[in-house]
Parts: C-alpha cells; sequence; structure tokens
C-alpha cells in the first residue's frame, strides 16, 4: 500500500497581525509541502469570537500573498463548522469522558498546590453529584466541559507520538504520551465555545492532515490531542515542531507583546525576499 499523500496545514488565528514568528512557520509548512509533493491547506482558527476580527483575518490573506505562499483547496473557517465540534464533544459526553465543572479559574488556582520548582500538575476534577449539579444548572451557574483525563487514559490505553521535527528539549522520534500535566482540559464553555484542543483534532482529521508543522511552543499541546484523537476514534497524524522566531531580547515574538507585524515591516520598505532570506527561505518564487 502506497503512503498517504502529505497534507499539511497553516492555522492561524485571526486576532492580531501576523510577524516574522508567523511568517517562518507558514514558509516552513509551505516549502515542506512543496518538497514532498503534497499539500498545504489553509485553516483560519476563528472560533474565539471574543477576539477575531474580519479585518485581521483579510490581513492573513495579504500576508501570505505577499509571501508568495499558495495554498490548496478553500480556505476552512472554523467558525462556519460549530456543530462538527459540538458533534465530537456530544459523543466524549455520551461516553462519560467529559463532565461539567462550574470553578471558576480562580477557584482552580486558589485550590491547586504549587510544585516548589514549577507551575502547579494539571487540575483533575470530577462531575458533581447529579441533584448539586441540577441545582447549579437551574441556578443558571456558568459551567466549561472538561475532558476527564483519567477516564479518558483508562479508554485509550498507552499511547504515543511521532515526531519528526523536535520539542523544546530535543524530543524526536517515537515519544509516549505522558498527558498529565494538561490535566482536565477545558473543551467547550459559553463565552467562547469550544476550545482550541477540540477543534484543533476535529479539522485535522476532518482535513486529512498527515503531518503537522508548528512551533514547539505548542510541543506540549501535543499529548492531551494525541488523547482526543485516540478517544474520538480519529487517525494520528506525525508532528513536526520547529524552532521559533525570537527577538532581541530572546523572546519569542508574540502578538500581545506588539511583535513588529509583516503588514509593518512592508510598510517601511522591506521585501517579501529580504525576510525569506533572513528566515532561511531564499528568494520567493512564481
Amino acid at each position: 500500500m502506497s503512503p498517504a499523500p502529505f497534507v499539511t496545514r497553516f492555522a492561524p488565528s485571526p486576532t492580531g497581525l501576523l510577524h516574522k514568528g508567523h511568517a517562518f512557520s507558514a514558509l516552513t509548512a509551505f516549502e515542506a509541502a512543496r518538497s514532498a509533493g503534497g499539500r498545504l491547506l489553509l485553516r483560519i482558527e476563528d472560533i474565539d469570537f471574543t477576539r477575531c476580527r474580519p479585518a485581521f483575518e483579510a490581513a492573513i490573506h495579504d500576508d501570505l500573498a505577499w509571501l508568495g505562499i499558495a495554498w490548496d483547496g478553500p480556505v476552512l473557517r472554523q467558525s462556519e463548522h460549530m456543530a462538527d465540534y459540538l458533534a465530537a464533544l456530544e459523543a466524549l459526553r455520551a461516553e462519560g469522558l467529559i463532565y461539567r465543572c462550574f470553578r471558576t479559574r480562580r477557584e482552580i488556582l486558589d485550590a491547586m498546590p504549587s510544585a516548589p520548582h514549577g507551575p502547579p500538575e494539571g487540575y483533575r476534577g470530577a462531575p458533581l453529584a447529579p441533584a448539586e449539579e441540577a441545582r447549579r444548572l437551574a441556578a443558571g451557574e456558568p459551567f466549561a466541559w472538561r475532558l476527564s483525563l483519567a477516564a479518558a487514559q483508562a479508554r485509550a490505553g498507552p499511547l504515543s507520538f511521532v515526531e519528526e521535527g523536535a520539542g523544546p528539549l530535543g524530543e524526536r522520534g517515537v515519544i509516549a504520551v505522558d498527558a498529565a500535566a494538561a490535566g482536565d482540559v477545558v473543551l467547550a464553555r459559553k463565552d467562547v465555545g469550544v476550545a482550541y484542543h477540540l477543534a484543533c483534532v476535529v479539522d485535522d482529521a476532518r482535513q486529512g492532515v498527515t503531518c503537522v508543522i508548528r512551533g514547539e511552543d505548542l510541543f506540549e499541546a501535543t499529548p492531551i490531542q494525541r488523547l482526543i484523537q485516540a478517544v474520538l476514534g480519529l487517525p494520528a497524524p506525525v508532528y513536526r515542531h520547529h524552532r521559533l522566531i525570537v527577538g532581541a531580547d530572546g523572546r519569542r515574538l508574540a502578538k500581545r507583546d506588539r511583535a513588529e507585524t509583516l503588514q509593518s515591516l512592508r510598510a517601511r520598505g522591506v521585501s517579501a525576499a529580504a525576510l525569506r532570506a533572513e528566515l532561511g527561505f531564499g528568494e520567493a518564487t512564481a
């Protein structure tokens, strides 16, 4: 049997303008797809309606065109596929793998002991007694749907994923899944709908992604996503995490830190060819 065609994706969130770090990730995925004779898909992860803006989505298209990046097929916008994520959430609920959590983030942080040399281990909760849950629902109290890590791990059994790039500590090859640090992650809540982990996993399967290419800052998201794939019966892509682009201060570039945007670079006369060369990709090609 011949191997599946190579399919990867660039999946930005339209919550701000793209910067050099995004350009590096998009170019890495584009060049990988071209080298493999495969496909690069564009996915707009716009499920956080409190922060996403149409103007930022339009800017993503402009920036990719400026960089000389072409994608294959139609753009997938997550906001147009909420029914699919809710169906996956319902499948997990029917299997007893998620539960309603009424505790606020502050309540959880206050209740969790800190480790001596680092952050606390991931939150672990449990369903409320039926009568108490019914009382809180009747009172209209907000809640989040959390994945029961213990139940999901018991259902899935031992898992691993394949890393073709490198994690922050050089992790590579077949890596055993240890999702303990993630704890009982939130998969949906009222204010922003479904969460990143669930939508990402559902879409990678829907789009036939065979290789997830992304920054090493998302390496720690891989174990919990691999677990969600397993309990939903979805295929597991291989992963290729890449280095991060950092600023003069040594910190990774981030929207929240107001890293210089690709739009600003264009405005001050930086060419796409110059940026590609700076990032190690040479000049744009037709």
